[in-house]
């Protein structure tokens, strides 16, 4: 799932491309995609674009008279910009065309499993409908961010990819900024003591700064195509196995559903073994409890 840093760098882009550009004409390739259309499509077409802006993991088309498109990609949405009379993406990934005078900015998905949206809003007051609450860390204080931390009792995991506690991190960058921190993932935020905040919140701030300057570095002048959650420069996330880039230990996983935490059991956890549901349960009493258990 695009989180803070790629839908950063997607707004860049937009900004240049269709601000100020009038909405020629909205194609919905696949119906299920737009949830709310209020305005109808043809009340937006026609309308100019007046700005771009991030809410949460959700990018905000803002056009003529409180109008706007809120999109989210959910885990495998993608938007693609392609010039005037350019190749567009092939036909079945293709959920939505916005078709400028410069160009078309096409949304589409990978997969059979359908989560991406648009969703067409009326007013500012509806707007906020679509605003989880979570805080903005980069322009947050340590104060506020710990006080949001300590304000539920979860691990830190969850507390960070929680929309309504944190805006913008989702499963990758919460994997990054723990290790960064040295912290371990199943923590409890109710536990943590003051100076492991301190450590969070400056691990968190310099990873999102950090990966946001890298992704706009990579894009340079062309519109992001190659936007991932897995990237050969991460210390674990998605490195299950490989060494990590500190102390060269197997980086570790949990699982649970559709997502995983991965983690490095030197640097985070002392070495304990984290316990991945599935296979802990499948193993018993032959579980590792120590990363020296199986190095």
């Amino acid at each position: 799932m695009p989180e803070l840093p790629d839908i950063t760098i997607y707004i860049e882009h937009l900004e240049s491309r269709i601000v100020g550009q009038v909405l020629e004409k909205l194609e919905i390739a696949k119906p299920f995609v737009l949830r709310t259309f209020d305005p109808p499509v043809a009340e937006i077409v026609g309308t100019t674009v007046r700005g771009v802006r991030r809410m949460g993991k959700r990018i905000v088309i803002a056009l003529d008279g409180e109008r706007f498109i809120v999109i989210h990609l959910m885990i495998a949405g993608r938007l693609r910009w392609r010039e005037a009379s350019a190749k567009l993406p092939p036909k079945g990934s293709i959920l939505a065309k916005f078709i400028f005078a410069s160009g078309v900015l096409v949304l589409t998905e990978a997969g059979t499993t359908r989560r991406a949206s648009i969703h067409l809003v009326r007013g500012e007051d509806a707007l906020r409908e679509f605003d989880r609450g979570g805080l903005e860390v980069l322009d947050a204080t340590l104060a506020e961010f710990s006080a949001r931390l300590r304000s539920e009792n979860h691990t830190l995991k969850r507390a960070l990819a929680d929309p309504r506690l944190f805006s913008g991190i989702g499963n990758a960058y919460s994997d990054e900024i723990l290790h960064r921190a040295r912290l371990s993932p199943v923590m409890l935020t109710r536990r943590i003591r003051d100076e492991e905040i301190e450590r969070l919140f400056g691990a968190t701030q310099a990873t999102l700064a950090e990966w946001t300057s890298r992704l706009r570095a990579e894009a340079g002048a062309k519109f992001p195509e190659k936007v991932t959650a897995f990237h050969e420069e991460m210390a674990v996330h998605g490195r299950f196995g490989e060494p990590c880039r500190v102390c060269e230990t197997p980086v570790q996983r949990i699982r649970y559903a559709s997502n995983e935490t991965n983690y490095c059991a030197r640097c985070q956890t002392g070495g304990k073994l984290l316990a991945d549901r599935a296979l802990s349960r499948l193993l018993g009493k032959d579980w590792p409890k120590s990363i020296d258990d199986i190095e």
